[in-house]
């Protein structure tokens, strides 16, 4: 008897599994609705390792299918996600799948949400994300021309001389944001500075933005967020060159020309992508008073991205790019620079690089990367004015103006993810470094600094439900800054370490198929350090401004709440979202800058910590898509950013004279955007697009020494833009393209004129109406 029970346990145990998952072959086919077969999309069983890939004919076969009930997940590039339950009484009848085009791109894989690719609708943060299909809509070259169509983002210019912008999102300035390069943390503060238009759109993928509170994953200065920026990778073979030709104000020219290629093996075991753009700006003079506003530009860049896997489970990847910038405004901008009365010139040059390793395990579970990436970069500055004077004194500084700039950033680091049935767990260990020098000789300035940070983090992805996940992570940096800083006869020092812990708690709450919750909390904080404002010096009243760190600096704190419900919904074959998010900012000994004096003919700023501030608000954003022909986004943000307290931003000679207020200063409290993209046939395109910036506070400094705040009014900027695509023949296509940009000039009226102007009184949009037109030809869709 015993032999029988033992025959017996055996056979069952060789049986179970084929119980579990009997020899079921499923058949089936995924199509578009007008029942073309879509190629390269992926099935998959839900919650198991069981999937494969549809055949360029749509068809795909999976055999050991579980037993009984089970959801079938299908995804494809260009397409909605699809879920559909099955069981296995259909063996028998090829299953059809239809998939609905993903016209809004709310089911593309992004990385910044949570250090790896996944699924946008999964994200269990809001990720925005901005593509070709909008660099084209908005006629952008570069990116700073692109980033403000999406809620809770603005760009602004920041000096009529020079052309400094900034980025800024939900209502805090540019240092409390991280910008990323594929996901590395190497665009120091000076590139910050002039960086934005620097990129060019041709050498992007995508920008992924993450509003409020990445700090936990991404280090210091996320505490507005991270705008991570990645660049193109070859997927297929393919071309394009484009030349852009624009006329500001119908007087100044702006001439782009630029280009993409990739090549890729046809087992696609490697490829390289070469990316470059050439632009030839003209100035312009908005008030006829010899002074520029927008700046002379020449940019050249250059770059490259390639793979290589020595097998199914190992990849290389290595990006590098090398940009040379030149900008020039003021006036008399045919002389050399001390000859001048205002002068602020700059020529960069950079070189951004990085190497990833990656490694997948056996079963796809684990993954391993180890990487490596660093910019370089050197500038020759000049900031001076007043050479053309007649005074001895004004013409030695002036002549002694020119300054240098060396910066070096890298960051290295290693990342394990690892994927359980429903949840995933990652952690890693990165070490960042930064080193500035800045020398303008004439007035005694220097910055020489040197930061560096060892952060670890940890972060476990929960799905606690089938309609529940949480994200449970922190990160631990340990940050050691050694600056020196030194203006005129003030000297300050910075030596001193500190460890700071970010944790960070993020939910993703499905109440039904259609409806989503989000909510999260983050720490984050930024250390006392020169930042992108403080290596921009500007020029007020015919004498330069500069910023100089305070004794006893404070580390900076945040504590950043969100929470959104996210509505997404098909009317037949209308694609829906509707977006609103709430944001909760409270930042505890906030950097500020105080003008505080003149000395030496130098006006100067001062970094303290100031009283603490929250920032406030909601964005919401609607996007509706009836086919392919037509879709509508539009998203603005309301929101209120105040200090606890009046914050002075002016000393004057007495404290009578002092300037306060209790709100941010260019910071309006509205402003938004809108994007309307319709294909009337096959070939001809029409784009409109706009950004509002409502009213805010504006600081101007007087001739006489005092400074006024002005409420500057709100803009309206509409774009529109015309293109027609000719089909020469396959994988050729011609592109004809012309548009208005700010078409109604909603532009700044009153700005400062002459040598003794305020550069910093400008705000609103940052070009007026420029007319564009070009062509672009190549392979592209």
């Amino acid at each position: 008897m015993s032999k029988t029970y033992f025959r017996l346990i055996i056979a069952l145990i060789y049986l179970f599994p084929t119980l579990l998952f009997a020899q079921i072959q499923f058949k089936g086919k995924v199509s578009t609705i007008a029942g073309e077969p879509i190629g390269q999309a992926t099935v998959a069983v839900e919650g198991t390792a069981i999937g494969t890939s549809t055949g360029d004919d749509g068809t795909f076969s999976i055999q050991k299918m579980p037993q009984g009930k089970f959801t079938l997940v299908v995804r494809a590039v260009g397409y909605q996600t699809k879920k559909q339950q099955l069981n296995n009484e259909e063996q028998h009848v090829p299953i059809q799948i239809v998939l609905n085009e993903d016209n809004l791109n709310l089911n593309e894989v992004v990385v910044s949400a949570t250090r790896y690719g996944l699924d946008r609708r999964e994200a269990p943060v809001v990720v925005n994300v901005l593509g070709p299909k909008l660099f084209n809509a908005t006629q952008s070259v570069a990116m700073s021309e692109t980033l403000a169509y999406q809620p809770g983002v603005r760009v602004e210019n920041n000096c009529q001389n020079c052309g400094f912008s900034q980025v800024r999102l939900n209502g805090l300035e540019g240092a409390y944001s991280q910008i990323l390069i594929n996901s590395r943390s190497v665009f120091s503060a000076l590139n910050s500075v002039y960086g934005l238009d620097q990129i060019p759109t041709s050498m992007i993928d995508r920008i992924e933005v993450v509003r409020s509170g990445g700090s936990a994953l991404f280090g210091a200065n996320a505490i507005a967020g991270t705008i991570n920026i990645i660049t193109k990778d070859p997927i297929e073979n393919d071309w394009q060159i484009k030349s852009t030709n624009s006329l500001t104000d119908g007087k100044s020219w702006d001439n782009t020309i630029d280009f993409n290629t990739s090549f890729v093996a046809d087992d696609l075991m490697n490829g390289v992508t070469f990316y470059g753009m050439h632009r030839d700006r003209q100035p312009w003079d908005a008030n006829d008073d010899g002074f520029s506003e927008i700046t002379k530009l020449r940019n050249t860049t250059f770059g490259a991205k390639t793979f290589f896997k020595p097998s199914e489970f190992n990849k290389i990847t290595v990006d590098l790019s090398v940009l040379n910038e030149f900008r020039r405004g003021g006036d008399r901008l045919d002389l050399a620079p001390h000859f001048t009365d205002i002068t602020e010139q700059l020529q960069t040059s950079s070189f951004i690089g990085g190497i990833t390793y990656d490694h997948y395990s056996k079963d796809w579970k684990q993954k391993f990367s180890l990487y490596a990436s660093a910019q370089k970069s050197k500038r020759d500055s000049y900031y001076g004015g007043l050479g053309g004077s007649r005074e001895t004194q004004d013409s030695v500084i002036a002549s002694n103006s020119y300054g240098t700039t060396d910066d070096l950033a890298m960051v290295a680091g290693g990342q394990y993810t690892y994927n359980f049935e429903r949840d995933v767990f990652t952690a890693g260990v990165e070490y960042n470094a930064n080193r500035t020098e800045d020398d303008i000789p004439a007035y005694k300035r220097r910055i020489d600094q040197k930061t560096h940070a060892l952060g670890t983090y940890a972060q476990y992805e929960w799905k606690v439900l089938d309609n529940l996940k949480a994200l449970l992570g922190a990160r631990y940096d340990y940050t050691y800054v050694d600056g020196s800083y030194s203006l005129l006869n003030n000297q300050r020092n910075s030596d001193q370490s500190f460890g700071t812990l970010s944790p960070r708690l993020t939910i993703l709450y499905d109440i039904n198929s259609e409806l989503q919750f989000r909510g999260g909390y983050a720490r984050g904080f930024r250390a006392p350090q020169a930042f992108n404002e403080d290596m921009h010096v500007t020029s007020i009243g015919g004498q330069q401004m500069f910023v100089l760190m305070g004794d006893n600096l404070k580390t900076e704190y945040s504590n950043a709440y969100t929470g959104s419900f996210n509505y997404t919904r098909n009317f037949g074959s209308t694609q829906t979202s509707l977006l609103a998010e709430g944001f909760y900012t409270d930042l505890r000994n906030p950097f500020t800058t105080v003008m505080t004096s003149e000395e030496e003919d130098l006006i100067l700023q001062e970094m303290r910590n100031g009283s603490n501030s929250r920032v406030y608000g909601s964005n919401i954003e609607l996007s509706v898509a009836p086919s392919s022909m037509l879709s509508i986004q539009a998203g603005g943000t309301i929101q209120r950013s105040t200090y606890s307290e009046p914050q002075v931003i002016f000393e004057g000679e007495t404290s009578a004279d002092d300037i306060s207020t209790t709100r941010y200063v260019r910071t309006p409290n509205m402003y938004g955007y809108l994007n309307t993209n319709i294909k009337a046939t096959k070939q001809f395109a029409v784009d409109l697009t706009g950004v509002y910036t409502g009213e805010m506070l504006v600081p101007h400094y007087q001739e006489d020494g005092t400074m006024l705040i002005k409420n500057a009014p709100d803009f309206m900027e509409l774009n529109i833009r015309l293109g027609y695509t000719f089909a020469v023949k396959k994988d050729f296509n011609v592109e004809i393209f012309g548009g208005v940009q700010n078409m109604f000039n909603s532009f700044q009226k009153d700005f400062d004129k002459g040598a003794l102007r305020d550069s910093n009184y400008i705000y609103g949009p940052t070009k007026p109406r420029t007319f564009t037109f070009g062509v672009k030809i190549g392979h592209f869709h």
